[in-house]
């Protein structure tokens, strides 16, 4: 039997200035995420569509979800599979591309992680381990655009 996890958060729009959504531009962007005691999460459109610069907009969140779970699905198999991981790093990019009659569509994430291992003779599993992470990963198993990896792996 199959287990399911849910997961509840809370999205809050606080971007009322005084008239609502009278006009396109007559409202911000910005919002709360908010889950279970946590952070609230400052949210806001991505600045291309009227949103602050400064707040997460879902585009973001969106490649860093792909980015955490990569990483964490990959430090899991290193850690079963005795490969000591003494830094990671991803610097991860996505592609959206907008449609003329739909809104948009992501064409792929690229994620670029750089590993560090305890010792040389575990960077070929380090590397390795990769693909395999990239098959159990939550969320890469659950988009319908490409995720590359392209990820170095270093001794150190």
């Amino acid at each position: 039997m199959a287990r399911t996890h849910d997961y509840a958060v809370t999205v809050r729009w606080t971007g009322d200035e005084g008239s609502g959504t009278a006009g396109y531009r007559s409202y911000s962007r910005a919002h709360d995420v908010v889950a279970g005691g946590k952070p609230v999460l400052a949210g806001s459109a991505d600045p291309a569509f009227l949103g602050d610069p400064a707040r997460w907009n879902p585009e973001e969140l969106l490649v860093a979800a792909l980015a955490q779970c990569h990483m964490l699905s990959y430090l899991a198999l290193c850690a079963r599979q005795g490969v000591v991981v003494t830094g990671y790093s991803d610097a991860a990019e996505g592609t959206m591309e907008e449609s003329a009659t739909h809104g948009g569509h992501f064409t792929g994430v690229v994620l670029r992680p750089r590993v560090r291992v305890a010792d040389e003779a575990m960077r070929h599993k380090a590397e390795s381990l990769h693909h395999e992470a990239a098959e159990t990963c939550f969320i890469a198993n659950s988009v319908d655009f490409p995720v590359h990896h392209h990820p170095v792996v270093e001794v150190g």
